[in-house]
Formats: structure tokens, sequence, C-alpha cells
């Protein structure tokens, strides 16, 4: 039951789309109807506030770290084994990419997903946070750099822990993520993506 509890809560804090509550907090318009439409730190630098790209970052990114947090920090005082703590981690996950305060309508994870690795290890985390930054500052590409991260963030886990059921939970998270970019890899393809920092129409202030 506790594990249940567990896993439902963390879903109702992946639920939480900071794109949204930050660009209405800022005044901008819904990042779901302009540039990529996806409600994330990304698009919503496509505004032209960085601020508020921050800001979207910082909490979808807190939002997994916390969940996965407090389920490795107290669960195991409440019968929450290494299962649970797997379900945790992918139950914020889901939460992100299909909230159920926002119409199930959610982002592509990538800050969500970095929370989660920070969460579960710090080091797992940071390298995972490394490969993204060395991809996204040598191409420009957050889309990109978020696909070699995601395939490379099981590798990691593989090398610091071997194989449990965390590491299968990274691997989901890792699947979905190519999974919600199969737009951008079309994109990417085609030469039609758009780099870090480009301003998209309709991003104006209401």
């Amino acid at each position: 039951m506790n594990t249940l509890i567990a896993t439902i809560a963390a879903y109702l804090i992946g639920s939480i789309s900071f794109a949204v509550v930050m660009s209405r907090a800022f005044g901008l318009s819904d990042p779901r109807t302009y540039g990529s439409k996806n409600p994330g730190a990304t698009n919503v630098l496509r505004s032209g506030s960085k601020k508020a790209a921050i800001a979207t970052l910082v909490g979808d990114a807190a939002k997994g770290w916390l969940a996965v947090w407090l389920a490795v920090k107290f669960g195991p005082s409440y019968g929450l084994d290494e299962g649970g703590i797997a379900l945790v981690a992918i139950a914020v996950f889901l939460g992100h990419l299909w909230p159920v305060f926002f119409r199930f309508v959610g982002g592509k994870g990538v800050a969500t997903a970095l929370g989660v690795l920070l969460g579960i290890n710090v080091w797992l985390g940071l390298a995972t946070l490394a490969t993204w930054l060395i991809v996204a500052y040598a191409f420009r590409y957050s889309s990109l750099a978020a696909l070699i991260a995601s395939v490379f963030a099981p590798f990691y886990y593989g090398l610091l822990f071997g194989a449990d059921e965390i590491l299968f939970a990274v691997v989901v998270m890792s699947a979905l993520l190519l999974y919600r970019h199969g737009a951008n890899i079309s994109n990417l393809i085609a030469g039609k993506e758009s780099k870090i920092g480009s301003k998209a129409k309709g991003a104006a202030k209401k």
C-alpha cells in the first residue's frame, strides 16, 4: 500500500508543469502554443525570457529530484524497497510527460529526467548533465544533446551500480525520452530543427 501511495504522489508531483506555471507568472504566452509547442525550458527560452526558462528548468528538475530523494531517504522506513524507488522514479517522469493537471499534455522530460538521476545518485546526474552540456555546446541542438545523454544515462548507471531494478527505471525513462523526441529526430535529419536560443513566432508577452 505504501508503495502505491508513493507512486501516486510521485505522479502528482511530476504533473506540475513549470513551463506553463512560470510562463503565466512571467506574463508569457502558453508554451504549448508556439515554437515546438513543448512545455519545457528550451521552448520557454524561445519566448525571449531567460528568467522564465531558468525557473522552468529548475522547477522541472527539482520535482524529479524531490520525488526520488524522498523515496530514497524515507521510503525504506515505510517498506519501500528498490523496486518501489524505481516505480517512484518512473511515476514522477510519467507525470511530467502526461500531467493530470494539464489535460495530459506535458513536456519531453529532459529536465525532470535529470532531476530523477540526481535523486538516484549525484554522480550519475552530473555525468549525464555533462554529456548534455558538451553536445549542446558543440552542436547547439537541445534535442540532439538530450538524445545522446539519454542513451548514455543507463550506461553510466550500469558502470556505477550494475544491473538492478533502478537500472530498469533509467532504461524506461531513456526509451520514453527517445520516443518523445521522435519529431525532433525527423527535424534533425531534415535539417529543420531549431537551435538553442532561436526565438519562435507567437512567443511574445501577452
